[in-house]
């Protein structure tokens, strides 16, 4: 099927006139996906979503990750809808948000106080401050090996993108190795009694090594720090009570947001209630002024997150997504050894997790033939910056994609053997996030 892209061509260079980036997450942005073939979305339903030329495609990674039923879940519409027909936001707290607080930490019960936001970047930089106020230290010590932590500068200015971030503020950041307790008790050691806090994801494409996690958090206790969890990939995907659910070990605070809402945009802090009501009211410490947001409590989007643990509950949706990750995991890589590209295309990560690689023929990771691979993926109707799968894939969306895949892995074997991808691609590459310039 030829599918042409002029309307979507079209569209990006409106975006581009408005918004700079021509999208509001740099994740999304049209050089993540191969030149002059960025699909510009009109809608989504389930596990599909159409562009504004027409064309259909099976949707992986919704969202950024955010979307895990599908887009258009019933359940999460009906909460949704009824809410807005008692209005959005009011002058003081409503039911709903009581009602979304003690539904969140029923289903994640390491947790004891929780407070909604509507992104993840605020409520992990929250997460920092109450850390530093509690500790009276100004080190945050953040995974060098995870990609995202927060838009804020304590953040970026560990990344390529620094500019507008005073060297003083970035000297306030330190990182540490994953998986490797000596390193970070030596950092400790380094910066003996300056570290508030060390930020992380408690996994990522591979499960932490055994005692890894019960060692941190016991290290970082030991050096007076508090242990931050990042969940806002892990939680509701790796268990609906997240990684720390899954793991066995209680972080002092943690962070979620993405699936939590299945699109709607609601991110939470939570953690221990010594250190959560230190941003309350009765709490005898300084005052921290932790998050306040005039939209952290809509109505229609706490209601959202209602649903969203109400459908994990009834529908084991944790388990599910396990279930279609590994259909898909197996599939692709089944196609890819017919191929002979098994050691050049990867499906990496857990199966509700799902990221591929891209290798050369040095068997690096290689941004050229990702270009490639996406366009034969864009081409067959599959789309997506990932392999995340959501609940609503389908045996026939998942059957169809290894089809696709498997005749991406023809070609890319074609280009491998012709020493000349470049021929293979249409345009530029893709290109990383982070980069210092255009």
């Amino acid at each position: 099927m030829t599918r042409s892209f002029e309307k979507s061509n079209a569209a990006n260079k409106r975006l581009h006139d408005v918004i700079p980036g021509g999208a509001h997450t740099y994740a999304k942005g049209d050089d993540q996906f191969p030149e002059q073939m960025a699909p510009v979305i009109e809608r989504g339903d389930g596990a599909h979503v159409w562009d504004v030329d027409g064309n259909e495609y099976i949707e992986y990674g919704s969202g950024l990750r955010a979307v895990s039923l599908g887009h258009r879940h019933p359940k999460v519409l009906e909460a949704v809808r009824r809410e807005l027909d008692r209005g959005s936001n009011f002058v003081r707290p409503s039911i709903v948000e009581l009602d979304a607080a003690e539904r969140f930490l029923a289903t994640v019960p390491t947790a004891e106080m929780v407070k909604f936001a509507k992104n993840g970047s605020d409520a992990t930089s929250a997460a920092v401050k109450l850390a530093r106020a509690v500790t009276g230290r100004r080190l945050v010590a953040i995974c060098a090996d995870h990609a995202f932590f927060s838009i804020d500068d304590w953040f970026i200015t560990r990344t390529p993108m620094a500019a507008g971030i005073p060297a003083e503020i970035g000297a306030l950041t330190v990182g540490f190795p994953y998986g490797d307790l000596a390193a970070t008790e030596e950092l400790f050691r380094q910066h003996d009694g300056e570290i508030a806090c060390l930020i992380l994801e408690a996994a990522t494409q591979h499960d932490p090594p055994a005692g890894y996690l019960e060692g941190l958090r016991d290290l970082a206790h030991r050096y007076g720090a508090l242990l931050i969890f990042d969940e806002m990939i892990t939680g509701f995907r790796f268990s609906a009570a997240g990684a720390q659910g899954l793991y066995g070990v209680t972080p002092d605070l943690s962070t979620f947001g993405k699936a939590l809402g299945n699109g709607f945009a609601v991110s939470a802090l939570a953690g221990k209630r010594e250190y959560m009501e230190r941003g309350g009211l009765r709490d005898s410490h300084e005052r921290v002024f932790l998050l306040s947001t005039t939209h952290g409590a809509e109505s229609h989007a706490l209601a959202a997150a209602i649903a969203v643990t109400e459908v994990y509950a009834e529908e084991d949706i944790a388990a599910r997504l396990h279930e279609r990750g590994e259909r898909l995991a197996r599939g692709v890589r089944e196609v890819a050894a017919a191929a002979g590209v098994q050691e050049h295309v990867v499906v990496r990560g857990r199966a509700s997790n799902l990221v591929f690689a891209t290798l050369d023929e040095d068997r690096q990771p290689s941004q050229i033939y990702r270009t490639l691979f996406l366009r034969e993926l864009i081409t067959g109707g599959v789309i997506g910056p990932s392999f995340v799968v959501s609940s609503a894939l389908t045996d026939a969306d998942i059957d169809r994609t290894v089809e696709v895949v498997a005749k991406a892995c023809t070609v890319y074997r074609q280009a491998l053997d012709a020493q000349d991808v470049n021929a293979f691609l249409g345009g530029r590459p893709v290109r990383p996030v982070f980069r210092k310039y255009v």
